[in-house]
């Protein structure tokens, strides 16, 4: 029986969506049913995901819930109780400032970086010199909370970058930090300038985008049989878009670490937003508007690409998995 990995990586409200989308044509395609996967590694909408499968939540429910057609009496039973701990999110506040200039928010990982120029990331310079994010992600937290059990899921790992060392970290990895699943995830999902920071064992982290907006390398030599891939921020091809450049980077950064899983002898199967997906998906991430269109687009663009030729070793792998 193989062993499957589930990378769940970054894109906001719109992101979350073109994961449930994903989610729910596997389970239909194949009867894979993504709470069992081996690993979930989580980065910030991904994170978001991974934690309610982990919770329990079914992949139809989670396409049923963004989408807004009807649940399982399960299903709507955990949504409704996190949705009663969920607070309104508050007012983004003014940011603060210093002589008429926004403050950085990591200084000292500019200065770090200018003695290591050669690991510089992207993602970690942008939230070291934008100024901290002001909106707390208290909302985020306080639903995940509610449903999720005290001890850390086992096979949960959940990315977030330090603003104290613009490194990675991965919590659930060793179990080593204080943090539980709701902190880590409010973490991972701080995208810098705009929610705040979150403080763990004294150190401030934000969005684990920063770093990759997938990192799937995590899942590399770890004996699996298969690595799938949803990758809301990437592209397939070249479509004419002002976000090209951003979405090629995003593509770069998964296809070095998708090199590095199939060396240590795993398959790797991606799911990234075509032309069609990203002209429903627009340019805001955040626009919930869009999330019913983009469950349903994303949906039909995977079953599509799970019936193409050159992924059926990939298919049958999934579907062999499931009992008889």
């Amino acid at each position: 029986m193989g062993r499957i990995g589930l990378v769940l990586g970054a894109g906001g409200v719109v992101g979350h969506a073109f994961h449930a989308g994903v989610l729910s044509a596997l389970a239909e395609a194949t009867d894979w049913d993504a709470r069992n996967a081996e690993l979930i590694v989580g980065t910030s909408a991904g994170s978001v995901v991974g934690s309610v499968l982990r919770a329990g939540l079914a992949p139809a429910d989670l396409a049923a819930q963004a989408s807004g057609d009807e649940l399982s009496p399960e299903g709507a039973a955990f949504v409704a109780r996190a949705e009663r701990h969920t607070p309104r999110a508050p007012l983004p506040p003014s940011r603060p400032t210093r002589l008429g200039f926004p403050v950085m928010a990591a200084p000292g990982v500019l200065l770090r970086v200018g003695m290591q120029p050669w690991q510089a990331r992207v993602g970690v310079l942008a939230a070291a010199a934008m100024p901290a994010g002001t909106i707390p992600t208290d909302h985020v937290a306080a639903a995940l909370r509610a449903v999720l059990p005290a001890a850390w899921p086992e096979g949960l790992w959940i990315t977030a970058v330090s603003l104290e060392t613009g490194r990675r970290a991965v919590f659930g990895a060793d179990h080593t930090s204080t943090a539980s699943v709701a902190t880590a995830v409010a973490a991972s999902c701080a995208i810098p300038g705009f929610f705040a920071p979150v403080s763990i064992d004294g150190v401030r982290f934000v969005d684990g985008g920063a770093h990759s907006p997938t990192n799937a390398d995590l899942a590399a030599g770890l004996g699996l049989d298969l690595v799938i891939v949803s990758s809301p921020m990437s592209v397939v091809g070249r479509p004419l878009r002002a976000d090209l450049a951003a979405r090629r980077l995003s593509r770069f950064y998964l296809a070095r670490e998708a090199t590095a899983i199939r060396r240590r002898n795993t398959r790797v199967l991606t799911f990234q937003p075509t032309a069609a997906d990203l002209g429903v998906m627009g340019f805001n991430a955040m626009d919930a508007n869009r999330v019913p269109r983009v469950v349903r687009q994303a949906r039909e663009s995977a079953l599509r690409r799970l019936e193409r030729a050159d992924v059926r070793d990939r298919v049958e792998l999934i579907s062999a998995r499931q009992p008889a």
